[in-house]
């Protein structure tokens, strides 16, 4: 019951220590022990005698007042070592609680890590097992790579291409036995060295430049190189190409080579049998000439006298055919123009039933002469103008016609004429049917190959150059049509050929004759620029000059009042088609036109496309395509004077001169300027050639071939300026092949070109009296 009462009393001090403090609760405690013992005297002494007196009540409060503080101080003492001895029990208890769960995680993670040893040891000895079959699968691709590359190696030194590898720095890294062999050193003398130390010096610059552009570029380069092997120089074929890492960085040069000696020699002998085939067929060319110029010019005089219709109509047939003829010489001379698809078409607005006329009269002649009837069977409209080029067609008619009758020797020969309307347009279809010998079905295949002539019944070959065919072919392809054959040994055979239908309306004398025009011309050639500057004043025109493509520039953008560029296409400084192209930048100068000046249209549209221009003219100028070209841009009227008996009396002088001369240019050049500017045009041509040759001689002599072949061009227009034809010509093969030929070559065609200017110039001079004359 006291230990009861004793802990109650404990509880309460110690929760009154806890809750004011020890000096709070030591005061709250003696403040309490002081009333306990007042009520408790009281009660005692009342209960045991009956009364309470004051003095007995006081003397225990005083006893209780002096005991109390000690009794409390050594109860708060006793409470503070309890609440000590309690606190550091439940620390120790928490501490093994703690070191328990800490026991436990590390005997589970000891349990953990014995689990884990366990499986790497497994995962060990699974991994010595591996590496043992990786070091065993290692070997043997280590021996088969061995093996790869020792035949690799085998292979490489057993081609008869050389090769060689250099890294980026350009130091030799690897090559073949071939490559050994050329430069004539083994690999230990070649690897580790420079270009500059293993080749000759005359091509390590070369050499340098294309290693420089692969490394540039990333990409592959083929080139020709001619290199010294032994003392013999030999032609090599090579290839590089950049060696590129995982990442696409440039790391080394990869280089193949082929000896291409024999290949270059076969192409030199071909060249040089090709040019003397060309010279061959140049030479029979002219000497056919002659006889035909003496056809021309008495079929000519006979149109003048009183003929029947049908005699002037032979004799329209007879000149026709001589002058198809003599462009058949031309197309012969430049048989090349038939493998590069080059075959120049000239359209012009021709009556289709007029020309099959003139087909008609030709075919039934020679059919006439063999006994063999032609018949013409016409179908559809075909009197209507069309844009035909009548010299090739003709060619290609009277090509089939003269096989036709050739190999037909009883029968008769049918050429079926129709216009057919398509989808597509208006087509011309002609077909050639003869009862002849015929082709058999595995000769028709190759019946149009050049050179190719078809047996005849015996086996032996056709009479004829088998080159008829092939141009034929050739010239329906140019014109856009269309050529096949049909054939049956001994029926007899049959082409038929379409050409497309451009309809036209029929073809008039007009001129532009509206306001005079402010024109720009653009001409290095003083003597074109004479010309066409003589000819459009003639025409009330402004002309104004520019020599370079930046003279013509400067004066276009402060010249307002142009109407007109006329641009030549080759200049000294810039090509016709840049100066076009930055005219063209300036959206101020889009409505201006630009009409080019150019020895070869096609080439020049083809130079010009994607660039706004409003034509193309050849040079020289004719002027009936000069009227034509200003009658499009600025209007069309009626010609003041008419010409054309100009141009017959020019003609009928010029017959005489046309193996020398270009009849229709100088006719055209007469009949629009007159005998006085044609005169003056010859002297400044004889003035200007002398300068011509010596830049010449001296670009020859400094080996400066591109200022060769530029003075060459030069010299062909001025000669093609005043008509002189084999100036012209000769003038185009110094430009055109200068760089495939050598010095010596080039000193040669001087020689011959100031030797036919000698004869022109005499023949121009004869040429001027008797026109003087016949004025």
């Amino acid at each position: 019951m006291l230990d009861s009462s004793f802990g109650s009393w404990a509880r309460i001090l110690s929760n009154l220590v806890r809750k004011y403090g020890e000096r709070k609760a030591g005061a709250i405690a003696y403040v309490l022990v002081l009333v306990a013992s007042l009520v408790l005297s009281c009660m005692f002494y009342y209960v045991a005698l009956g009364s309470v007196t004051l003095v007995n009540v006081l003397s225990v409060v005083v006893f209780a007042a002096l005991t109390s503080p000690l009794l409390i101080s050594v109860a708060v003492f006793a409470i503070r070592q309890l609440e000590s001895s309690k606190e550091y029990l439940e620390s120790a208890t928490q501490q093994e609680k703690l070191l328990n769960q800490t026991l436990k995680d590390n005997i589970n993670r000891l349990n953990n890590e014995i689990d884990e040893r366990k499986m790497a040891l497994h995962a060990k000895h699974r991994a010595i097992a591996e590496l043992r079959n990786e070091i065993t699968e290692r070997r043997k691709a280590e021996q088969e790579l061995a093996q790869q590359s020792m035949l690799l190696r085998s292979i490489v030194d057993s081609s008869p291409d050389l090769f060689y590898y250099r890294d980026e720095h350009g130091v030799f890294a690897g090559c073949n036995k071939k490559f050994e062999q050329v430069i004539g050193k083994d690999s230990e003398g070649l690897i580790g060295k420079t270009a500059d130390e293993i080749f000759v010096d005359q091509v390590v610059p070369k050499v340098l430049e294309t290693d420089a552009q692969v490394s540039a570029t990333q990409q592959t380069i083929s080139l020709d190189v001619e290199y010294p092997v032994k003392d013999e120089n030999r032609w090599f074929e090579m290839r590089k190409l950049p060696f590129i890492n995982n990442e696409g960085e440039y790391i080394g040069l990869l280089a193949f080579g082929r000896d291409i000696t024999s290949r270059k020699e076969a192409e030199q002998a071909l060249e040089t049998a090709y040019k003397d085939k060309g010279k061959f067929i140049a030479t029979l060319s002219h000497e056919l000439r002659t006889p035909l110029n003496g056809i021309v010019g008495l079929t000519r005089m006979l149109l003048d006298t009183e003929l029947t219709q049908q005699q002037k109509s032979w004799c329209n047939t007879v000149f026709s055919s001589a002058e198809t003829l003599g462009n058949i010489f031309n197309d012969i001379i430049d048989l090349d123009k038939i493998d590069r698809e080059q075959l120049d078409i000239a359209t012009d607005s021709i009556n289709v039933s007029d020309f099959i006329n003139d087909v008609v009269n030709f075919s039934d002649l020679i059919a006439g002469q063999k006994g063999l009837e032609f018949k013409i069977q016409r179908s559809g409209v075909l009197d209507v103008y069309a844009l035909l080029d009548p010299t090739r067609l003709r060619q290609v008619l009277w090509n089939l016609i003269n096989n036709a009758v050739k190999f037909t020797h009883r029968g008769c020969v049918t050429l079926e004429c129709r216009r057919e309307n398509r989808d597509s347009g208006a087509w011309l279809s002609m077909s050639i049917i003869d009862t002849g010998v015929g082709i058999s079905a595995e000769q028709q295949d190759k019946i149009f190959d050049m050179y190719y002539k078809a047996p005849d019944a015996e086996g032996n070959n056709a009479i004829g150059s088998g080159i008829g065919l092939a141009v034929t072919k050739a010239l329906v392809l140019a014109m856009k049509g269309r050529i096949a054959v049909s054939s049956m040994p001994g029926k007899g055979s049959r082409f038929d050929v379409e050409i497309p239908l451009e309809l036209c309306s029929a073809p008039n004398q007009q001129s532009y004759a509206g306001r005079g025009l402010y024109i720009l011309l653009v001409e290095d050639v003083p003597l074109n620029a004479e010309i066409a500057t003589n000819l459009l004043e003639q025409r009330g025109h402004e002309v104004i000059w520019a020599e370079t493509g930046e003279d013509a520039l400067s004066l276009v953008q402060t010249e307002d009042e142009l109407d007109l560029i006329l641009l030549d296409m080759q200049l000294p400084d810039l090509n016709g088609d840049e100066v076009a192209r930055q005219i063209r930048d300036d959206s101020h100068f889009d409505a201006l036109p630009i009409v080019a000046l150019t020895a070869n249209v096609r080439s020049a549209e083809q130079e010009l496309q994607g660039i706004s221009i409003q034509g193309a003219l050849a040079k020289p100028i004719n002027t009936t395509k000069l009227d034509k070209m200003l009658a499009e841009l600025f209007g069309i009227d009626s010609v003041k004077e008419d010409a054309g008996a100009i141009q017959q009396n020019t003609v009928e002088v010029l017959e005489v001169e046309r193996n020398l001369l270009d009849i229709e240019t100088i006719t055209d050049f007469v009949a629009s300027m007159g005998v006085d500017t044609f005169k003056r045009s010859c002297e400044l041509f004889a003035k200007l050639n002398p300068t011509y040759c010596n830049e010449l001689t001296v670009a020859n002599r400094d080996d400066d071939v591109a200022e060769y072949g530029s003075v060459a061009h030069k010299l062909k227009g001025a000669a093609g300026s005043v008509g002189l034809k084999l100036v012209q010509q000769h003038a185009k093969v110094m430009e055109t092949e200068c760089e495939s030929v050598d010095v010596e070559v080039r000193e040669l065609w001087i020689s011959e070109l100031e030797e036919l200017i000698r004869e022109g110039q005499l023949t121009l001079h004869s040429l001027i009296a008797k026109l003087a004359e016949s004025s």
